[in-house]
Formats: C-alpha cells, structure tokens, sequence
C-alpha cells in the first residue's frame, strides 16, 4: 500500500509539474514603438526584454496588442496577466504590483519651431494648451495639476498635428517615441516641429501583474531577479544593440 500511495503520490506531482510548465502567463501591451509593436522585431525592445527574462525565469508567455484602455481593463478583471509597458502610478497599484525599473524614458515637451516659447517651469505651463495622450502617466506633478490646460487625444501623431496646425501649443512625449514616429509624418508636420531643452520627467518602466493572478509577487521576484542577472551577463545590452535604441544625445 505504501508503494501505491508513493506512486500516486509522484503522479500527482507529475502532473502537477506538467500542468504549470504548460500554462502561459498572458503578456498585453498597446501599440508603442520602439517599445512594444507586433510589427517590429520580437514585437519591440520592451516586449523582447519581458519576454527574455520570464522565459529565463522558467515561464512561458502569449502576447496579445490592444488599445491600452482595453489592456488596462483586460489586467484588472484577470484577463491578461502581465501589462509589458506600465509607467508606475499610485491608481495603478490597486490593479497590479510593478516590477523594479528595466527601462528608462525621458519625458520632453515638443513645441513649434517657429515658437518663441523656452524652457519653463511648472507653472510656466499653465498658460499654454497642451496635447496629451489619454489614458497616459506622464509625472505626477504633470497628471495632477488640475490648472494645466490639457487637451486629450487618441495618440501621438494626433498630438503633433494639433501642434503643427497651431490647435495647440505644446504636446510632450517620451524622447524615443517621439522620434520614431516623428520620422513617420509628412515633411509639413516634422519640420513643423522641435524639442524644448531639457526634460519634463523621466519615468522607469515597470511590468504591472494583475492582482487576479495568485502569483503574481513571485511573478514580479523572477522578472526582477533575471533583468538583474541580464544586466550583468550582458544579455540586456545586446538587446539594446539587437533594436538600434543608443543612449539619449545630452540636453
């Protein structure tokens, strides 16, 4: 009897064993080049580096793009597991837990060229109509300050054209979203356009786990645990070769 037992005892382990190896962790991003694009190579520098280092963490993963509102929705009801892309907010915690910081973005504020408007402060801001993406964190000074004239849009390039056609007098992206895409636009709009000096914020980006998951703390200890060991058996910095992002020029 005692045989038996062990054996069904290992079977049970088995198929235990068999059945985590086969369960995916559902990532989910928007739209977000460099970072995160199914058209891009390995759907982007940010999904690439997710995806490395949960597979080096022994799990496997199923990507999904949608709209952001519908990734945000997808993570609160259980839906998707992973949100690839997430800048930390304190409204964020109440639907996943962050990782530690894999990557940097810089914030900048984008004017028209023929502008005379230069660097400023915080409150300098206030007098002028800016083109900001829905849904977005930017910095929590920036998101909560209900004196700032903020115009909502659907994404980037709708921000730029607004700037370009003087609907607007600013619009702020991350510096490598925004030069991406900028090379995408007609001469008219591109040209149009340029970076005010110095920068409004830089955001760490985070993994964001769903609350729904059960594991999702030891979810987030792997993702961090490997990042760091990428970093420092220098997997990290080849993907950043592999994608073409190089460090930000000086301010």
């Amino acid at each position: 009897m005692s045989q038996l037992l062990r054996a069904v005892g290992l079977l049970v382990v088995l198929l235990m064993a068999h059945a985590n190896a086969a369960e995916k962790l559902r990532l989910v991003a928007d739209p977000w080049p460099p970072f995160t694009d199914a058209l891009l190579l390995n759907g982007g520098l940010a999904t690439d580096i997710v995806n490395t280092a949960l597979r080096r963490a022994g799990y496997t993963t199923l990507y999904e793009q949608v709209p952001w509102a519908r990734a945000m929705l997808g993570l609160s009801q259980g839906r998707h597991d992973v949100l690839i892309n997430a800048w930390f907010s304190e409204e964020r915690t109440k639907i996943g837990q962050f990782s530690a910081e894999y990557l940097l973005n810089r914030v900048r504020l984008i004017k028209r060229r023929e502008s005379t408007i230069g660097t400023l402060t915080h409150e300098q801001l206030h007098k002028y109509m800016i083109a900001v993406v829905r849904g977005y964190a930017y910095s929590p000074a920036f998101d909560s300050d209900t004196l700032l004239q903020k115009v909502p849009v659907q994404n980037f390039s709708t921000a730029i054209r607004m700037l370009a056609a003087e609907r607007v007098d600013l619009t702020l992206e991350d510096e490598y979203v925004a030069r991406y895409n900028l090379a995408m636009e007609p001469d008219e709009v591109r040209d149009r356009v340029e970076f005010l000096p110095g920068s409004l914020s830089e955001n760490s980006l985070h993994i964001l786990v769903s609350l729904k998951n059960p594991h999702h703390e030891k979810i987030v200890a792997d993702f961090d645990r490997e990042i760091a060991a990428m970093k420092a058996d220098g997997t990290y910095d080849e993907l950043l070769r592999l994608h073409g992002l190089q460090a930000p020029p000086e301010l």
